[in-house]
């Protein structure tokens, strides 16, 4: 080697690394947080009826209104899209609010509430409240959701008929803030053997949810909003770790979808975790046939 020619290397490989570096912090806090990914997932669950078979709901959460490139116009685009979907159903899974990421402003609950009115309007929404949400004021978001329209499901259910399907659809109280009740959310829906959809903002309700769930949709964690090669997800809210970080997981026959949510919080960075409205469709599980 040339005397000095590691130094050219070196410097070479500097230049390239910065390089990389600013390109991915210009993935992360630009461009990615901008994405809208419309993600399908098939679902295939144990004892998920036949009139209820392909049933589609589009589950989002942690739409954090107010937060970098996630305004009112951005909430706009994702109403438009969620009415023109084929969805039998939107399930949205709390913090419409954003109480503390960088660079963000605050949008009442009341104005997030009136730009929901066009998708009420089309097919019907179910609700929960985030932690986000009850730091700011619960009973105003709730009410303020309500009276858009959107059916809101603090430890309660709703039995509904959606394209010939019977089902229950339950609402467990936030995890960290929302007081969850699960012997009352469950109550009405006890003893009539309809399927349920268990609705809840923090997956860390999971391990309690009885069976009676044929699955449980929650946010929350943002999937992280970093997953990096080799690395994985440095940071995800749960007690849990990475357990319950984002998709579809089965537990002891139970099943539990976490959606990646829209918006951010603390920092207004997505890495490998863009924003997503999570199209569900819901199957009944085949058993594996029997071999002599």
């Amino acid at each position: 080697m040339k005397p000095g020619a590691w130094r050219v290397g070196l410097r070479r490989a500097w230049r390239a690394g910065t390089l990389l570096a600013l390109a991915g912090a210009a993935w992360g806090f630009v461009i990615e947080p901008r994405r809208l990914l419309e993600a399908p997932h098939t679902l295939d669950l144990p004892g998920w009826p036949a009139q209820c078979d392909g049933l589609r709901v589009d589950a989002l959460a942690d739409l954090h209104v107010g937060s970098p490139h996630n305004g009112i116009g951005r909430l706009d685009h994702i109403v438009q899209r969620l009415a023109a979907s084929d969805s039998d159903a939107v399930l949205l899974g709390g913090d419409y609010l954003i109480q503390g990421v960088a660079l963000g402003r605050y949008v009442s609950a009341a104005t997030i509430a009136e730009h929901l009115r066009p998708l009420t309007a089309r097919k019907p929404v179910f609700a929960v409240l985030g932690n986000h949400d009850w730091w700011d004021d619960g009973p105003r978001t709730r009410a303020a959701l309500e009276s858009a329209g959107v059916v809101m499901l603090e430890n309660d259910a709703r039995r509904v008929r959606l394209r010939g399907c019977e089902l229950w659809i339950v609402g467990i109280g936030d995890y960290w803030e929302g007081e969850p009740d699960l012997v009352r959310a469950f109550a009405p829906a006890a003893h009539d053997g309809l399927p349920v959809i268990a609705l809840t903002h923090n997956p860390d309700l999971f391990p309690r949810m009885p069976a009676r769930a044929a699955l449980v949709v929650a946010g929350h964690t943002h999937g992280g909003q970093v997953a990096l090669p080799l690395l994985g997800r440095p940071i995800v809210p749960s007690k849990y770790g990475e357990r319950y970080a984002i998709g579809h997981i089965v537990e002891g026959g139970r099943h539990l979808f976490v959606t990646p949510g829209i918006g951010t919080s603390i920092l207004p960075v997505r890495f490998g975790v863009p924003p997503e409205v999570s199209r569900l469709t819901l199957r009944g599980a085949t058993p594996a046939p029997m071999h002599p």
